[in-house]
């Protein structure tokens, strides 16, 4: 739930007695009073994963040949990583049954991960799916063994693959680009099976026959 500053003004109370026929008139003030809610402690950002370069790099090679891999870099500070963010959710609930897993690579700043980062979290529902990164432990090879085209120097990026097929995007994706991407990947995963189907099904066959 994103954090709210919540300004409630307490209105002034007249208060109003007859006694004796007369009326006596107490009128009560009450000051201006602010309710902030309480900061997230670490508790609140427990379903957050923070892990190091190295683990991310096997997640990144993680290879399961049915499985479309979809890996987001962001930063809740970038206005482009922002803006494509609703495109990711909206597909995410299209494909909730499809063997595609949506990876969101927080690089905010750690001062932010228990404010911002879980805010955004929470406000798209993704807290299984976002990983804290520390950029400051971010080296140059990092780039050079994981990316074709991604340095570092720009975001968002993403990255989505698919057995031994993979496609880097640097700089946002409109949805029709993301839908375009995953899409084809999946007509892949489609042919694929039904070959694998088909071979089968001869083999199958074959066996039948020499009975």
């Amino acid at each position: 739930m994103r954090k709210l500053l919540i300004y409630s003004i307490l209105s002034i109370s007249l208060l109003a007695c007859k006694k004796n026929d007369e009326k006596v008139v107490e009128t009560k003030a009450k000051e201006d009073s602010i309710s902030v809610e309480p900061k997230k402690t670490q508790a609140d950002v427990a379903e957050l994963k923070e892990l190091s370069p190295e683990k991310i790099s096997a997640i990144l090679k993680s290879n399961n040949s049915d499985t479309i891999y979809v890996t987001n870099f962001f930063a809740t500070w970038c206005g482009p990583c922002m803006q494509e963010i609703p495109h990711f959710r909206k597909k995410m609930d299209e494909l909730k049954n499809q063997p595609v897993k949506f990876t969101f690579v927080s690089l905010d700043n750690k001062t932010d991960w228990d404010t911002k980062v879980i805010d955004f979290a929470d406000e798209y529902e993704i807290n299984q799916n976002v990983i804290l990164l520390d950029g400051m432990l971010l080296k140059q090879e990092f780039f050079t063994q994981n990316f074709q085209s991604w340095n570092g120097e720009a975001i968002p990026f993403t990255l989505i693959r698919k057995g031994d097929k993979s496609d880097e995007t640097v700089g946002s994706m409109t949805e029709e680009m993301l839908n375009q991407k995953i899409n084809k990947l999946l007509a892949d995963n489609s042919s694929a099976k039904a070959i694998d189907n088909k071979e089968k099904a001869m083999i199958s066959s074959q066996k039948k026959s020499l009975k």
